[in-house]
């Protein structure tokens, strides 16, 4: 599920929902760390994935706590000046228990005073626990049968960010019919301005992937304001090109399952032509620690 928590009176965020799309706008400028007014050349998004937050502050995994995590990362990304967060899935530790979203809602404060923050649900979170605590406001919920979408609109990007929660606490994902054809219908009829994805499932065939990753791409591939598609769930870092479109696995910002892959978020710089993409390690290998990467669109 994709949802604002909080969205600042001080910043500017344009979104777009309903059975195609309602906008919002809070009004004021947005910052950057340095002070510079962040203008409609550009869209700054921190993006994060798989924090598996718990509600025990001590759970530990691989060495990793990611209740300490969270907190380590969040005033890092409140000093770099978003305009927006996201977190791309698996927001809960393992169940999507109540307490989880309460911590979540707790370690998130001091980013939510600042800009909006966007959630995904990913298998490990519970619709319904998340719904009870977070509260996320309904009309900025696409209207989807039994799934939950959310349009962020900005003057260089749109960005879709699809609900692929089947069940919870196990590792395979869909979209689902009534998903896919909502996504057809918008990309068929919205302006075509840049649009990326973000999906929480990994995209191979597997049967802990997503189900109909392939299904997906068939309605992706037309559509070539469609640059990039970005996915966490396999807790690695890294990036490929598949049927014209851009591919970002994002870090998880819990724990990693492989001493090679960082531990981190991501600072993504979206302009009209592309998107800047840093890393920031927090933990993990640390090797690519602020390495950018540059996508640009075709």
């Amino acid at each position: 599920m994709a949802s604002i928590i909080f969205a600042a009176q001080n910043r500017r965020t344009f979104v777009r929902t309903g059975a195609l799309a309602t906008a919002a706008i809070a009004s004021g400028a947005a910052f950057s760390a340095d002070g510079a007014e962040n203008t409609p050349e550009g869209y700054r998004l921190a993006i994060l994935s798989d924090t598996h937050t718990p509600a025990d502050r001590n759970n530990e995994y691989r060495g990793f706590k990611p209740w300490n995590n969270l907190k380590r990362a969040v005033p890092d990304i409140v000093a770099s000046g978003p305009e927006g967060a996201l977190i791309n899935g698996d927001a809960a530790r393992l169940t999507g228990e109540i307490q989880d979203y309460q911590e979540l809602k707790q370690l998130l404060g001091p980013l939510a005073g600042q800009c909006p923050v966007y959630i995904g649900l990913g298998n490990h979170d519970h619709r319904q626990n998340f719904n009870q605590v977070m509260q996320p406001e309904t009309k900025y919920i696409a209207d989807v049968s039994n799934k939950h979408v959310l349009v962020i609109e900005h003057p260089v990007v749109r960005i879709l960010q699809l609900d692929s929660l089947l069940y919870v606490d196990k590792v395979a994902g869909l979209l689902g019919k009534a998903q896919r054809a909502w996504l057809d219908t918008f990309l068929k009829e919205a302006e075509p301005r840049p649009t990326v994805i973000f999906v929480h499932h990994t995209l191979g065939d597997g049967d802990g992937d997503l189900l109909d990753s392939e299904r997906m791409f068939g309605i992706l591939k037309p559509y070539p304001q469609v640059k990039a598609v970005f996915y966490g769930h396999s807790h690695r870092y890294e990036y490929g090109f598949r049927e014209g479109k851009h591919l970002v696995n994002l870090p998880a910002i819990g724990y990693n399952f492989n001493d090679n892959q960082p531990v981190g978020w991501v600072d993504a710089h979206f302009s009209i032509g592309g998107v800047h993409l840093t890393l920031k390690a927090i933990g993990g290998n640390l090797e690519k620690n602020d390495q950018i990467t540059k996508l640009h669109w075709g």
